[in-house]
């Protein structure tokens, strides 16, 4: 197991007397893998720096915002700027118009944008417009789904709930929870029996395009285009959480490289440039239903705040101006997929790389994973092996078996290369271990 350095360790002590668990986010304590955290004081391109001086080649890149990598120029000097105008105000600001302009005129389904401060008040929002437009409480999510930390979304969630082994959580009354219907992932029938049953009582159905928190699973052929008709013909409201895929898959999102249109779309993510930022978007018809012009309530006083606006500005004008970038993306994501499938037949390991442009999971398990059940399946204590083993080869990967790896425009040829050689190494080295 990779022994964390001794600034890190230092500081890691330092923090559990003050943070629980010396962490502001779970999934960054490395409970699944084991070992302690590393502590991060710079990074640039590809590469990040800890405190102890160790280079590692990201593919976490911030859990998947930064699609220009580290510490772009572009994105560094529009903050700079940003800072030395003031850092909040508390009154609209000039870039929150220019974002939302462009957002609508990229994002398929978005006539009028909403911007909050996370991903979480974005799916938070989502859900409450959904309810408050069609006066209907109950709605599905998918098992293994993550929206964010929000009371209602914690039933079967992905991401650090299912690294952790958390069921639910505590704190969540029975009653909200009993609002929540979730059915498998991919399973467009599940989903109609729900509707035929509770059609009347079903506000929204929340779903990630292209799962990113249960690791990356792709939607089967029709998946997306059943939901969009169930929908429809219940009056419910279909609402893509693209967190993670708006701007990473595609410009206009998963929507958009899938052509399937929802009702409401949230955001976040590549949207703030790595600083934080979530929204949720979709036609003026729900849209004009929020406060101040209709009557469901939602309210930030850092939302739109000027550093995030100016950042996200950057970020997708620096992106979208870009010849062929989506195509680059997709050739880099393709390459380093490859690699890793080539690392396993060398290592005789059975596993399966499920890949979406430039965002993959590979799954320790031989068997194809359309579902949070067959993710379930693959051997998460070889996975932590593995992953101390790249780590120890300068390869930083998420500390988590249900998370996704992120290939950015920073990463070049040598790096995909690097990358591909650590992980033939590590899985060799792991299933000589063993032997």
């Amino acid at each position: 197991m990779t022994k964390t350095g001794e600034v890190s360790r230092k500081l890691l002590e330092r923090a559990k007397r003050l943070i629980p668990g010396g962490v502001n986010s779970p999934v960054r304590a490395f409970r699944a893998v084991g070992g302690d955290p590393f502590f991060v004081v710079s990074a640039r391109g590809s590469h990040l720096t800890d405190a102890d001086g160790r280079d590692l080649l990201d593919f976490v890149c911030s859990w998947g915002p930064l699609v220009l990598g580290h510490a772009h120029p572009a994105v560094v000097e529009a903050v700079q700027r940003a800072a030395e105008r003031g850092t909040s105000y508390g009154t609209p600001t000039p870039d929150e118009v220019e974002l939302a302009e462009l957002v609508c005129r990229t994002v398929p389904s978005i006539e009028q944008v909403r911007f909050v401060s996370s991903g979480t008040e974005a799916t938070m929002t989502a859900l409450r417009l959904a309810r408050g437009a069609t006066g209907r409480d109950v709605f599905v999510k998918f098992e293994g789904g993550y929206h964010g930390h929000g009371d209602s979304f914690l039933v079967a969630a992905g991401s650090g709930v299912a690294t952790l082994g958390i069921p639910g959580s505590p704190g969540v009354p029975d009653a909200v929870a009993g609002l929540t219907a979730t059915v498998p992932y991919n399973d467009l029938d599940a989903v109609a029996s729900l509707f035929k049953r509770h059609g009347d009582s079903i506000a929204a159905v929340f779903v990630e395009p292209v799962a990113g928190n249960m690791g990356v699973v792709p939607p089967r052929r029709g998946f997306l285009e059943g939901l969009r008709s169930l929908c429809t013909e219940h009056g419910a409201l279909l609402v893509f959480d693209e967190v993670i895929t708006g701007f990473r898959v595609a410009p206009g999102g998963a929507q958009e490289l899938y052509g399937v249109m929802p009702d409401l779309t949230t955001l976040g993510k590549i949207l703030g440039g790595g600083l934080p930022v979530g929204a949720v978007g979709g036609p003026r018809r729900l849209m004009s239903k929020l406060a101040p012009e209709g009557p469901i309530y939602q309210a930030g006083t850092l939302s739109g705040n000027p550093l995030a606006m100016a950042a996200g500005r950057a970020m997708l004008e620096t992106l979208l101006s870009m010849p062929a970038v989506y195509d680059t993306l997709e050739a880099k994501g393709h390459k380093l997929a490859d690699g890793m499938i080539s690392a396993a037949a060398a290592a005789s390991v059975p596993a399966t790389v499920c890949r979406v442009g430039s965002m993959m999971t590979m799954f320790l398990t031989p068997d194809p994973v359309w579902s949070f059940a067959d993710a379930k399946k693959a051997d998460t204590g070889l996975y932590r092996k593995v992953f101390h083993e790249l780590l120890d080869r300068g390869v930083y990967v998420a500390p988590s078996a249900f998370e996704a790896m992120f290939v950015s425009t920073a990463h070049g040829d040598d790096d995909l290369d690097q990358a591909c050689r650590a992980w033939k190494d590590a899985l060799i080295a792991v299933m000589a271990s063993k032997a």
